[in-house]
């Protein structure tokens, strides 16, 4: 299981897996865009490549899920993956995301942010998991 839907009153939260830290912020872009749709019947038409720096791992998720949202709005990139992502010891995330022009389908709702609120990335006895809230 790559993410999972947990319970919120307000916004929307999930539950990203992953082998490795790398694999959980893959996964949890895919969660945050399945909230719009499914990111399954995205065909590939656009390649952007993705660079960014942070101070920890939570504040690089934060970030890094606010720029595929500044490109779903800019670039009008809708995700269908993320490939090749490494994050060095230094915090330094790069990736490159892979999806479809935004006007070739239908979304159920909108994203306006991604939250600090109850974010946690946490080292478990099956690789990592990261906790994610965004307001919708």
């Amino acid at each position: 299981m790559k993410f999972k839907y947990l319970p919120h009153t307000a916004d929307a939260k999930f539950i990203a897996y992953g082998n490795d830290i790398d694999e959980v912020f893959a996964n949890s872009a895919l969660a945050m865009f399945n909230i719009l749709g499914d990111t399954n019947k995205v065909k590939i038409t656009k390649k952007i490549k993705v660079n960014l720096d942070g101070k920890n791992y939570e504040s690089l998720l934060r970030d890094f899920l606010e720029e595929l949202l500044f490109l779903l709005e800019t670039e009008k990139l809708f995700l269908f993956r993320v490939k090749d992502l490494k994050i060095s010891s230094k915090f330094n995330l790069s990736c490159v995301v892979e999806g479809d022009d935004l006007n070739n389908y239908s979304l159920k709702g909108d994203i306006k942010a991604v939250t600090y609120s109850d974010m946690k990335i946490s080292k478990t006895n099956k690789g990592y998991e990261a906790i994610v809230v965004v307001d919708i």
